[in-house]
């Protein structure tokens, strides 16, 4: 189906992996759309619970951009391929289904941006991480500098962004990029897990706090009125009853999503 990605679901869980190993799974504007088509199945399909991305092989995650496709761009062309990637990396963020970055190995620039768009991001211990667009002569186009900044804040990712420097995978998950460093051997296991877990929460609810969550750094939106409203909305749901007599009853709780 696919010429830049290969997918597997396992147990709900839709592995999405970018294979272009002989690029170091380098983005290109034909990946780009199939990422979006995949994003859009995740969204989609009912069997699918949760997300992982991840790239093949153990060198990269994706070590960038295709730079031969920047040779021939005009301002408005680059203009257009910017918005494209912000449309695709938001459906990611805004997805009401988990989806995890599994980074293992180079993720610089639009990878680096990539992952950022994940709810969260997991971390093989070989695993680079950067946004060196300076380096030729770009700034991250794909949402880097705004996610960038609000995960490890305006003076670090000032920094990052201006010498074009990588960091480490323990100096990511230090500055709070990360979630988890693991060995390469044990990262997709972690990251299933981590789903597994999700899984057996209430969907709704796990959908509103990515609704929350987000609108606590949009600045279109009133976060603290969004919270309210989504806290009172969960109140008309079988699963919050379901949730509350499990509970009393001190018995697992069976949410449907209704």
């Amino acid at each position: 189906m696919y010429q830049t990605l290969s997918t597997q679901l396992e147990k709900n869980i839709q592995i999405i992996t970018i294979n272009r190993p002989e690029k170091m799974n380098a983005l290109n504007q034909l990946m780009m759309g199939e990422l979006g088509l995949a994003i859009d199945e995740v969204y989609r399909n009912k069997d699918i619970k949760g997300a992982i991305i991840t790239g093949a092989g153990e060198k990269a995650f994706v070590a960038g951009a295709d730079i031969s496709e920047f040779l021939t761009l005009s301002p408005k062309q680059g203009e257009e391929l910017a918005k494209s990637g912000h449309v695709v990396f938001q459906r990611i963020e805004y997805s009401p289904k988990p989806i995890i970055a599994a980074v293992n190995g180079f993720a610089l620039g639009g990878g680096c941006e990539l992952a950022m768009a994940c709810h969260f991001r997991i971390a093989s211990e070989n695993a680079r991480f950067g946004q060196p667009e300076v380096n030729l002569g770009l700034i991250p186009g794909y949402g880097g500098t705004q996610r960038l900044t609000q995960l490890i804040g305006k003076g670090k990712a000032t920094e990052l962004m201006m010498t074009g420097d990588m960091i480490t995978a323990d100096e990511a998950l230090a500055w709070g990029l990360v979630n988890h460093v693991v060995k390469l051997e044990e990262l997709m296991p972690k990251a299933i897990s981590i789903l597994e877990k999700i899984q057996t929460k209430a969907p709704l609810a796990v959908a509103r706090v990515v609704k929350c969550v987000n609108a606590a750094i949009d600045k279109e939106l009133d976060g603290w009125e969004t919270e309210i409203k989504e806290f009172a909305a969960c109140f008309a749901t079988a699963d919050l009853q379901e949730g509350a007599e499990a509970f009393i009853q001190k018995r697992k709780a069976n949410f449907k999503g209704e």
